[in-house]
């Protein structure tokens, strides 16, 4: 299955919430789901009543969406999170947050998850001094995320720094708006990730 190139707002729509795909777009009245509240197609608006298995694969496609992943991937994050200690559902939404693209969105250089991977994906970040183009590379405790310093100059990167100075960075995360890095000075718990999921329906549908 190929990454999905259509309009990212009928994710949002399918879904029935903000997925935040598009930026700030998503917090202005211009925002699909705020416009039509129905999924999208033929039958977008007949009502149906969900199965047990429908709103537990609903879940999972959702957190799929969110960070951009495809099936193939997440099934192994799974796996892996299944096989940490602690709990399931959290080990598999750290792994994902911990993504070096999702941590340079944190960090603010970003307004859409797909956009900071595709930096990440350019060569514009470095991990402890080294660059790291793979937007999947798992950030560890007390790594150093930061642009690379050939990429510091440009207007794209000082209007980012400018918008990564205006954002709330998570608290596991140390972010120098000016200096264009961060700190993982934590792994993030549950706490730490403000995405509406039910983590606990993912892992009742891969236990199944």
């Amino acid at each position: 299955m190929a990454r999905y190139t259509g309009a990212v707002c009928k994710l949002c729509r399918r879904e029935g919430s903000k997925l935040y795909l598009k930026g700030d777009r998503c917090y202005t009245d211009k925002c699909a789901v705020a416009r039509r509240t129905y999924a999208p197609g033929q039958h977008g608006q007949s009502k149906k009543k969900m199965s047990g298995y429908g709103v537990q694969l609903r879940e999972k496609q959702k957190v799929r969406r969110i960070y951009g992943i495809l099936e193939k991937q997440f099934r192994s994050y799974f796996v892996e999170a299944d096989r940490l200690k602690g709990v399931t559902g959290e080990n598999l939404l750290r792994l994902l947050e911990l993504r070096l693209d999702n941590v340079a969105y944190r960090m603010g250089f970003g307004e859409s998850r797909a956009q900071a991977r595709q930096l990440v994906r350019h060569g514009h970040f470095t991990v402890n001094g080294k660059k790291v183009n793979i937007p999947s590379y798992q950030v560890k405790l007390n790594d150093l995320v930061a642009v690379k310093a050939g990429s510091k100059n440009s207007e794209a990167f000082k209007a980012l720094a400018e918008n990564a100075a205006g954002r709330t960075a998570p608290q596991w995360l140390s972010v120098n708006a000016e200096m264009m890095e961060a700190r993982v000075i934590a792994l993030p718990v549950r706490e730490d990730i403000d995405i509406p999921i039910e983590e606990h329906l993912i892992v009742e549908l891969y236990s199944r």
